[in-house]
């Protein structure tokens, strides 16, 4: 990469193999069904999370999108967390589009529902209410520091599901992060919910594009949607063909990821003027926050951070920043922010 960029692992550019890979690729027209390379791509997006087929889509976003709309029809409701990227970050396509009411509900540190909350807000069949049809959870959890929310949490909220008849959606932009971080085969929590969108152009590096796995009439039916919404493309292939090597290689790594956002949290730590919990860093997420000490606000920071050392951070509101570990961040441009931060805080309080 031709910057140090820590404002988020989308920033990530394809792997010197990637872009052989898609240079070589073979293509065909992926709305006839016809391309080998996206064909092969969904066959092992399925497989690694033990479902029967998966589909190949643009973005994350689309692929939540798209699961909503498979899932549910006009005048349903989708219970969420609050601080879900579905419900925060996604513009509200399933009810701009969709029809479908959000439930949002308040979530833990980790981002975890309330199961008796949950629960409780099951409606019933009354006609004055909205119906109650779908369950969207995400892991890690990208608004709760990238927690990795372990499996009981998926076990319960299948328990609950099925005893109301619900479906399960699970926003596994980050799935790997999260099972690299508690030592499990994504399968596991995979296997607790009914369809799961994997994000490719996040930490595994691809240049775009995520898959959305499932049963097959699920599948069938969401092919239907990705077309309805704009997003059948033709010779992805070359694409694909980056995604499979996210899947198949990329995904494999994130512990280094990992280590080096504790790296980052660490140093962090001991500079004044920083509030941090180390503990809290479980993936490829460090989120901090400027104490009363500090005269400027995060953005100044940022901006400082940049024009000191040409890194690039991400700000939330006024005082929180937060820095993103990938495949491009080396133990050295850790080392370089945590001096960028602790000298121009050191100027300044």
């Amino acid at each position: 990469m031709d910057s140090i960029d820590f404002r988020s692992d989308t920033v990530t550019w394809p792997t010197a193999e990637m872009r052989e890979a898609m240079a070589t690729a073979q293509v065909g027209d992926d709305v006839y069904g016809e391309d080998p390379t996206v064909n092969a791509l969904e066959q092992l997006a399925a497989a690694k999370l033990g479902k029967a087929a998966g589909l190949f889509v643009s973005s994350g976003t689309q692929g939540n999108l798209i699961a909503a709309l498979t899932h549910t029809n006009r005048g349903d409701e989708i219970i969420m967390g609050q601080d879900a990227h579905t419900f925060c970050w996604e513009a509200g396509g399933a009810a701009v589009l969709g029809g479908i009411t959000p439930l949002p509900l308040p979530t833990d540190a980790m981002g975890r529902m309330d199961l008796a909350q949950i629960e409780a807000s099951i409606r019933g069949d009354n006609p004055h209410w909205p119906r109650s049809r779908l369950i969207v959870t995400e892991n890690s959890a990208g608004g709760n520091h990238g927690a990795a929310i372990p499996v009981d949490y998926f076990a319960a909220i299948r328990q609950l599901s099925d005893r109301h008849q619900l479906r399960v959606h699970l926003d596994g932009a980050r799935l790997f992060n999260a099972t690299t971080a508690l030592a499990i085969d994504p399968q596991a929590i995979a296997q607790q919910v009914d369809s799961v969108s994997i994000c490719l152009s996040k930490g595994l590096c691809a240049p775009a594009g995520s898959v959305l796995v499932g049963d097959r009439d699920f599948i069938h039916q969401a092919r239907r949607y990705r077309k309805l919404l704009g997003g059948g493309m033709r010779q992805a292939g070359i694409l694909a063909a980056a995604g499979l090597i996210a899947l198949e290689t990329m995904s494999q790594r994130l512990a280094t990821d990992h280590h080096h956002a504790q790296q980052l949290a660490q140093g962090l730590a001991n500079i004044p003027g920083v509030v941090i919990d180390p503990h809290r860093v479980q993936t490829n997420m460090v989120f901090f926050t400027l104490d009363d000490t500090v005269p400027f606000t995060a953005q100044t920071l940022a901006d400082k951070v940049w024009q000191t050392a040409e890194i690039k951070l991400g700000t939330y509101g006024d005082r929180k920043l937060r820095a993103v570990t990938h495949y491009w961040i080396q133990p050295a441009h850790v080392e370089a922010l945590i001096t960028a931060i602790q000298s121009i805080l050191k100027a300044a309080i």
